[in-house]
């Protein structure tokens, strides 16, 4: 005979760890062995207080920020490009061409650049130094050369710069390109000024100069008048010509 219900075990084995209290003589033991910290002979709060340690910087760095500082208070015309990996012999050509024009190439790092220029007036150049960036520099504003040479490296990208501490895009330095030389514009600037005076001396000596002349001719007739009619008497075949009063000379004239 078999039962109707038979159960099966199955799964896991059966715990047979339980947690159990530990012995009281053990919990004594334990209470009497444990490490007591001794106390410090001198009170914490009569001790002096430790100095904090200020790390130096580094003086290479501090070097690097001060000939960025440098470059841009000794140039006129600061150029921020983005640069591309590019052959070595490219860029050897760049900066002859560049130099050419007395226009430096340096090759600087965001960590040196912009510590310098959040602290300086050319901070709104800061969103241009994301990547890897150099500057192009120079004493002169030399737009239209830096713009000839870099159309054909179209691994250096113009981002922007700062010409005459003045912050240009790179549309503003094409504008700026375009315009004509500084002593173009100053003779233009000299001639359109001489002009207006040399108008107006000519517009003042004009009536002047008009009633000289009309004064010479009436000279000349009265000149000619007199001399017909001495002639006319010696003559005494014609007629001396009669001489004009000085109203009818006035009306005439």
């Amino acid at each position: 005979w078999l039962p109707a219900l038979q159960l099966v075990r199955r799964g896991s084995k059966a715990v047979t760890r339980h947690w159990k209290a530990m012995h009281f003589q053990r919990q004594k033991l334990m209470a009497v062995t444990e490490y007591v910290a001794p106390r410090p002979a001198i009170p914490p709060r009569c001790l002096a207080p430790r100095k904090e340690t200020v790390e130096k910087e580094d003086g290479y760095r501090l070097l690097l920020q001060r000939q960025v500082q440098e470059v841009f208070r000794d140039s006129r015309m600061v150029a921020v490009c983005q640069y591309n990996s590019m052959p070595d012999e490219e860029v050897v050509l760049m900066r002859h061409y560049l130099r050419k024009h007395n226009i430096e190439v340096k090759f600087v790092l965001n960590e040196i650049v912009r510590p310098v220029l959040s602290q300086s007036k050319y901070k709104n150049l800061l969103p241009l130094f994301v990547a890897r960036n150099i500057l192009l520099v120079s004493p002169e504003t030399k737009a239209k050369e830096m713009l000839r040479v870099l159309k054909g490296v179209p691994q250096v990208n113009l981002l922007g710069a700062c010409i005459d501490d003045t912050i240009l895009s790179r549309q503003g330095v094409e504008n700026f390109a375009k315009l004509p030389s500084l002593e173009a514009t100053q003779g233009q600037t000299v001639g359109a000024l001489a002009l207006l005076p040399s108008q107006t001396s000519s517009l003042l000596q004009r009536g002047p100069a008009h009633l000289t002349a009309l004064l010479d001719q009436h000279l000349h007739r009265l000149r000619d008048g007199g001399t017909s009619g001495g002639t006319g008497s010696t003559g005494g075949d014609t007629e001396s010509p009669a001489k004009p009063s000085p109203a009818q000379s006035s009306d005439a004239h």
